[in-house]
């Protein structure tokens, strides 16, 4: 019986070895950068009892979504941040881009990847300023942010009928709560809704749920949905046991989803609300930010 036991001891001890994976421990991108070479990007993966990960860092431009530099670290030193050395020559144009990192170990077993450490970063390179125009007393000019080529504008969306996704009282919070706020290793990919706890949360436009789940730690429970004009959303940090869709399931403009909570990482009732292109989680998809839609849905 003993020696039962110690081979079930190490039969266990070698299937939480098998299902190890590399965990992305810190990202560091900043959310803009000028023209020229790429910023500085700084990652750390943990792995227990693995030494040494082999890393890739993709910088994709998201009009085209076209890997535009590729950077090979090959085998590096888990447990310590590193510095990406970007190729030779490489340079970024004015305009939008993703950073993304992948790794393996030895075993290939890949980056785990969760609902808020994705491994993926929002860039943005400005162009140089332009001179200054000869003043003028009488005439001024507004300059509306651009919106991504083949993304539906907040206008598009308001007369197809979307609605405010939080049912109550509420306001967006501070700098930490915007799209692209600092994280603990990575940037925030979503808008925070600050509301009352269980306010009921409701899907802005009609589309069909991909799924629902739970994440310890980093979501808490949420549910994507998938709509009919190409966005994929998600609502984060629900009530426990207040999800009323499940995957699969089609769902109108208004349809109450869950209601708001503080479940996983979060320290106040909110909604945690994400707005994905190419769709949520999937190669090539990529967040943008939710707030201008959100103001346009509040009216």
């Amino acid at each position: 019986m003993a020696a039962l036991a110690t081979l079930a001891l190490l039969g266990g001890a070698a299937s939480a070895r098998a299902a190890a994976r590399p965990v992305l421990a810190a990202f560091s991108v900043p959310a803009s950068a000028n023209v020229g070479r790429p910023p500085r990007v700084a990652l750390r993966i943990d792995e227990p009892g693995v030494a040494s990960v082999d890393v890739r860092v993709t910088v994709i431009a998201l009009p085209t979504h076209r890997a535009v530099i590729v950077a090979s670290l090959g085998w590096v030193r888990t447990g310590r941040t590193i510095t990406v050395t970007w190729p030779a020559g490489a340079t970024l144009a004015a305009g939008s881009y993703q950073v993304s990192v992948s790794a393996h170990d030895h075993r290939r077993a890949t980056l785990l990847r969760g609902a808020h450490s994705p491994g993926v970063a929002s860039l943005t390179v400005d162009a140089p300023a332009p001179a200054p125009a000869p003043s003028s007393a009488t005439a001024t000019t507004t300059t509306l942010a651009p919106v991504e080529a083949g993304v539906p504008t907040p206008a598009q969306t308001v007369a197809d009928g979307a609605v405010f996704p939080v049912a109550g009282p509420h306001n967006f919070g501070g700098p930490e709560n915007v799209f692209g706020a600092p994280r603990n290793g990575y940037l925030h990919q979503g808008q925070d809704v600050l509301t009352a706890e269980g306010t009921p949360v409701l899907a802005p436009l009609a589309g069909t749920i991909l799924t629902t789940s739970y994440q310890e730690g980093g979501a808490g429970y949420y549910a994507v949905e998938q709509t009919t004009i190409g966005f994929d959303f998600m609502f984060a940090h629900c009530q426990a046991a207040s999800l009323a869709v499940a995957t699969g399931q089609a769902v109108t403009a208004g349809q109450m989803l869950c209601r708001a909570g503080q479940t996983g990482d979060a320290t106040a009732p909110h909604l945690d609300f994400e707005i994905w292109v190419g769709g949520w989680q999937a190669a090539g998809g990529h967040p943008i930010n939710p707030l201008p839609y959100l103001e346009a849905w509040e009216g």
